[in-house]
């Protein structure tokens, strides 16, 4: 048997090196992490082939003094913590004292520093373990790392490394990720000598557009919730920005990024109701929370962390992200493209003659002076569409009566008419806006149906005509057998022969539906998942699927009047900016844009 010994500090920094720096952006990560620890207000990064010939990181941060220097590069050596109570409540991005050494084993590092208290700098060279003697050079105040040959020394290591192109986009995310954290400060990437990215000392807002752009910064909503000790802000993307993919998803914790599955399960459920299939959210959020109240001693690489109190932590990120989403008030905003169009076609696709008026004489003129005629009538035709409801108009859009004398726009403005028989064209104080009447009608009644089914109110409307259908067996069993589980969904379904169902009554937010297609559907998911499970996990799968066969279907004709009473009600609908599927509801084009289409004032 093989006697044990201990191992070399060298080979025990490159086995740490395997985790710590496991490509050339953990490295990079590593060293801009201690330049802002520094306190540095411009820092930055040259790489070259990706990283693996070249990372070198400038800054202007406090220094290193001359004592400090050989420490710099020993393993376990660190400014940041000095005790167990220290490493409880670490405050800085870096404490375990290792990054430097990890580097240093597998690269050819130099580094050359300078503190406020000296007169010049000094400078150390590493590799292979062994370092240099110490030497004086001219420099300014900050400190400079340069790792070279990345993995020289451990070939096998080396080989594992993507290509050039692939391993720089890990390192710009890396840059990305630091600069998102820290908007106030100065922030330059450089790769084989061409600046890629420049960012200037900004507020935070100012700093996410310039890494995400101006889509995700006007398609986002503003968070900042507080709770107890914890705060919660950034931006979030509306569903109409969202992703493929989980790359635009940056979360900080006390200005660190981490990766954590609660809180990635919290936005998963605040995004639930409104994103579409497979689609991803995008959002850079800051959560400050008392270092007590959380390790990140997790794993060398520190983008792991533990809560002391996670479902308490899981309910803020949900609630604080659910309440933003859920505002009635978000504008989507249509993307138009003037360039190389065919006359007639304006970059919204060619118009069909299928333009319904209906009742187009109360249309409203061009200058919203007033409400149109016929709006004050729309609460009639509104009772028939919407039953049961008397909708107020959301914060910021007022009420619409013919006899005000001059009255306020509310958000989605006065429908001009219907196209296609499925979209309602609708003028507010910024321009068009084209609505969804489906998608639309299907998220009002959805999040009805919801409200209705947690505070067990949902109401059931008794058929005048009974509505009987052919039906399988199993179904039939199924009615028999959930008939009060039928009940608490607002439904009295009832078999008739062992082929026959009959249904007697319906919610009546959807006495309007396909009914024998409505009961069919829920029956399904009841014989499917049994009715504890549709009533509790699956419920808002279920209710999605009553409110989509509940909901006024295409090809039929509105009013203007009708589709005023839609518009109205989607003011003060939740999530009322994207279908129960994610798909948005509703878009606009702003007077500038059109102004634009058309080669106006050119």
């Amino acid at each position: 048997m093989t006697a044990i010994k201990l191992l070399p500090d060298l080979l025990i920094s490159q086995i740490a090196a395997g985790e710590v720096v496991e490509r050339p952006a953990s490295a990079l990560k590593e060293m801009l992490e201690n330049s802002i620890d520094a306190g540095a207000t411009e820092i930055t990064a040259l790489l070259f082939q990706g990283g693996a010939k070249l990372i070198r990181v400038s800054d202007n941060g406090t220094g290193i003094a001359r004592d400090d220097m050989a420490l710099a590069l020993s393993r376990h050596a660190t400014s940041k913590i000095t005790s167990l109570e220290d490493l409880q409540s670490v405050a800085s991005l870096g404490f375990r004292g290792e990054a430097l050494a990890s580097i240093a084993a597998v690269s050819r590092l130099m580094l050359a520093s300078r503190s406020i208290e000296e007169p010049h700098g000094w400078r150390v060279e590493m590799e292979g373990g062994r370092s240099s003697s110490l030497e004086p050079m001219g420099r300014d105040r900050g400190t400079t790392i340069e790792a070279h040959d990345l993995y020289f020394n451990t070939p096998a290591r080396r080989k594992f490394l993507k290509s050039e192109a692939t391993e720089f986009s890990h390192s710009e995310d890396v840059f990305k990720r630091i600069a998102l954290s820290r908007s106030d400060i100065t922030f330059t990437l450089q790769h084989n000598d061409v600046v890629r990215s420049r960012l200037l000392a900004a507020d935070a807002r100012t700093r996410m557009t310039a890494i995400l752009g101006d889509e995700f910064s006007h398609n986002s909503v503003f968070i900042d919730e507080r709770a107890a000790d914890l705060r919660l802000s950034g931006l979030a993307a509306l569903p109409a920005y969202s992703r493929s993919a989980r790359n635009a998803q940056y979360f900080f914790v006390n200005g660190r990024f981490v990766r954590d599955k609660l809180i990635a399960h919290a936005m998963r459920q605040a995004y639930r109701d409104i994103l579409h299939l497979d689609r991803q959210p995008a959002f850079v959020l800051f959560l400050e929370i008392n270092a007590n109240s959380v390790d990140v001693n997790v794993h060398p690489t520190k983008t792991e962390v533990r809560f002391r109190d996670p479902r308490a932590l899981h309910q803020f990120i949900f609630h604080a992200i659910d309440k933003a989403l859920a505002s009635p008030g978000h504008v989507s905003h249509a993307s138009i493209s003037t360039q190389n169009q065919t006359p007639g076609r304006a970059g919204v696709g060619k118009v069909p003659h299928a333009f319904s008026g209906y009742g187009r004489q109360n249309a409203f003129p061009l200058k919203l002076s007033s409400a149109p005629p016929g709006v004050a009538q729309s609460q009639a035709f509104y009772s028939a569409l919407f039953p049961a409801e008397n909708p107020t108009p959301a914060s910021g859009c007022a009420s619409e009566h013919a006899d005000t004398a001059d009255p306020a726009v509310p958000l989605l403005g006065f429908a001009l008419g219907q196209l296609l028989g499925t979209y309602i064209l609708s003028q507010n104080e910024r321009g068009l806006v084209i609505i969804d009447m489906h998608a639309a009608h299907e998220r009002i009644l959805y999040e009805k149906l919801k409200s209705a089914q947690e505070t067990h109110s949902l109401v059931m409307q008794p058929l005048l005509i009974p509505v009987t259908f052919q039906a399988t067996s199993l179904d039939v069993a199924v009615a028999q057998e959930n008939s009060m589980a039928l009940r608490e969904l607002g439904f009295e379904i009832c078999a008739l022969s062992p082929t026959m169902l009959v249904v007697r009554g319906v919610p009546v937010t959807l006495k309007d539906a396909d009914v024998p297609e409505l009961a069919r559907e829920v029956l399904s998911d009841i014989r499917e998942f049994g009715a504890s499970e549709a009533l509790t996990s699956r419920r808002n799968e279920l209710l999605s699927t009553m409110a989509c066969h509940g909901a006024v279907r295409a090809n039929r004709m509105l009013t203007v009047p009708e589709m005023n009473a839609l518009l109205r009600q989607m003011e003060t609908t939740e999530r009322a900016g994207q279908c129960n599927h994610g798909r948005p509801t509703w878009f606009e084009i702003s007077f500038a844009d059109l102004d634009r289409m058309f080669m106006r004032g050119r």
